[in-house]
């Protein structure tokens, strides 16, 4: 019998990556990585003079188009396996990321008109200058006792669909106005993979409050917003829902001819990166949170039931795995937060050791950190370099460090800011157990688990939990590609639920990382003083630092 493969193409925040994917064991045959040409657009237009306002972030729609024209034929060449034997694709982004489109599926951006309009362009998941949009969606929403904001933790985010429409609206009703639609960019490059245009109900329940039994918030609480808001579901955000794990299209003879592969392949329902992690680690059932490592962290947990928990990003009935409900709780920065300290904190000495050993510098800083035992730094600090996600929800939090004196080193500042990644996580995990949903065990993907194994002991020693690591490198595009062959069907030789994907294609690492107790008892005093830091900076008793974020503006 023929082995048969399925490919999944996982969008991340700075680029994209292609596995090629054997459906007889799940084993990863090849993978290529395309790094956005135009990276994260953050100061001003590419080949403009526009400049950008603070908090925004942007992508290029063309970047997406090829990670798919490069990475997907450089897998079928490093593997040699023939495109025929491949049935289905899968893709899988971060979100919410969103750009208008014409009628015609073709992004505003790509039009002479309105190519030096910024809000024409993507916008990608941490574009926060909709902040005040998603202030007023909440303060609307509690006055009207509107019953979707429960399910939200509480509170919208301005990572989220809704807000980012609204700020177009208000600031460039012009793009508006051209807007055929607002769509979710990974469903955007399914309808450019398949010629078909549908919404992934994944998205739209986290992402743009949409509820499988009760649709979409009502038209009175967005006329509530702005009168202009009114029809914007029926009008800027139509299109039918459909259910994650199920097809899509087919491969349209044109994308077929530019990836090289055949008309006719299976293209899943898009579905977004940390959510498709969850079936590739292996987790099918309740108690167990999964958690995608990189610029940032998404914390996914299953559960039979539906319960309201603080700061979450949603709950959603259908929303990681059919018949069960996902929670979805997250972390706005973690790798991000490191990767400023080596790229714009870190003094000369310490880059210049790391060259003269042969190492990066977060391997030089990882090792020297490791030297010392938890609170022997005498730090402690609030990770929220790019505001907080859960559970707070508040993007104009920012971050700080207490305890630094003239004695302290680089190394010391690095284990603290990895510390305080943890301490954010364990704030997660407590509002989930305080709520009646269980954490009983981790289990990590992503780039971050693979690189730093400091990192991952502290994560153990202060949540106190065992912690499994994923086999794969790749494990978003192992999840998309899963749902590629569940797209497929087993009559074409992949499967027919995303659960018996999992039986056979989901790794996990044998070994396990487990938590020492005595770390675990120091870390527990610790993170006693992060909460008290936590609640008195970031629930009102001190705002200082929306105080200077708004002295910063007025400047």
């Amino acid at each position: 019998m023929v082995n048969k493969y399925v490919i999944g193409v996982d969008y991340g925040t700075e680029s994209g990556r292609a596995v090629l994917v054997s459906l007889k064991d799940g084993s990863e045959i090849a993978d290529h990585v395309t790094p956005y040409f135009h990276g994260v657009i953050e100061k001003k237009l590419p080949n403009s003079e526009v400049n950008l306002g603070y908090d925004w972030a942007l992508e290029h729609a063309a970047d997406y188009i090829e990670v798919l024209t490069n990475s997907i034929p450089a897998v079928m060449k490093e593997s040699g396996v023939d495109p025929d034997d491949v049935i289905g694709l899968g893709i899988d982004f971060t979100a919410c990321t969103m750009l208008p489109v014409d009628e015609n599926r073709v992004p505003l951006m790509f039009d002479s008109k309105w190519k030096d309009n910024p809000h024409s362009w993507v916008k990608l998941w941490k574009h926060h200058a909709a902040q005040r949009h998603a202030n007023q969606m909440n303060e609307v929403a509690a006055k009207r006792n509107e019953d979707f904001l429960p399910r939200y933790g509480g509170k919208i985010s301005s990572e989220w669909m809704i807000a980012k429409v609204w700020e177009t609206l208000e600031e460039a009703p012009e793009i508006y106005d051209a807007a055929d639609k607002f769509v979710e960019a990974t469903d955007w490059v399914v309808s450019q993979l398949s010629g078909t245009l549908v919404r992934n109900s994944c998205t739209a329940g986290y992402k743009s409050m949409w509820h499988k039994q009760k649709g979409y918030p009502s038209k009175g609480y967005f006329k509530a917003l702005d009168s202009r808001l009114e029809d914007v579901m029926e009008t800027k955000l139509r299109g039918d829902v459909v259910a994650i794990g199920t097809k899509a299209g087919e491969l349209t003879a044109e994308m077929a001819n530019a990836i090289g592969l055949r008309e006719g392949v299976a293209i899943a329902v898009g579905n977004v990166d940390a959510h498709v992690s969850v079936p590739a680690v292996g987790v099918t059932t309740p108690g167990k949170m999964v958690m995608t490592m990189g610029t940032s962290i998404c914390h996914l947990v299953l559960s039979e039931e539906e319960k309201e928990v603080e700061g979450m990003c949603g709950v959603v009935e259908d929303g990681i795995l059919p018949g069960m409900y996902g929670y979805e709780a997250g972390q706005s920065a973690v790798g991000d937060i490191f990767a400023w300290f080596v790229d714009q904190a870190v003094p000369g000495y310490v880059k210049d050791s790391a060259k003269q050993e042969g190492i990066n510098v977060h391997q030089f800083l990882e090792r020297e950190a490791s030297k010392y035992r938890p609170g022997e730094t005498g730090l402690i600090a609030l990770d929220w370099w790019n505001g907080n996600r859960s559970v707070l929800v508040d993007t104009e939090l920012s971050g700080l460090i207490i305890g630094t004196t003239l004695q302290t080193k680089p190394e010391e500042i690095y284990r603290t800011l990895l510390e305080a990644t943890a301490f954010g996580t364990r704030k997660v995990i407590d509002a989930f157990e305080n709520n009646g949903v269980a954490v009983e065990e981790l289990y990590v993907c992503g780039g971050l688990p693979q690189k730093n194994a400091l990192l991952m002991q502290i994560y153990a020693d202060v949540t106190n939990r065992t912690i499994k690591i994923a086999a794969s490198k790749q494990t978003p595009a192992l999840g998309a590609a899963m749902f590629g062959a569940v797209a497929a069907g087993t009559k074409a030789g992949g499967f027919d639920t995303i659960t018996d994907a999992a039986k056979a294609m989901a790794r996990v690492k044998k070994e396990v990382i487990k938590p020492n107790p005595e770390n675990v008892a120091i870390y527990e005093k610790l993170y006693q003083e992060y909460a008290k830091l936590h609640d008195y900076f970031g629930r009102g008793e001190n705002n200082v630092m929306k105080r200077l974020k708004a002295i910063r503006l007025e400047g």
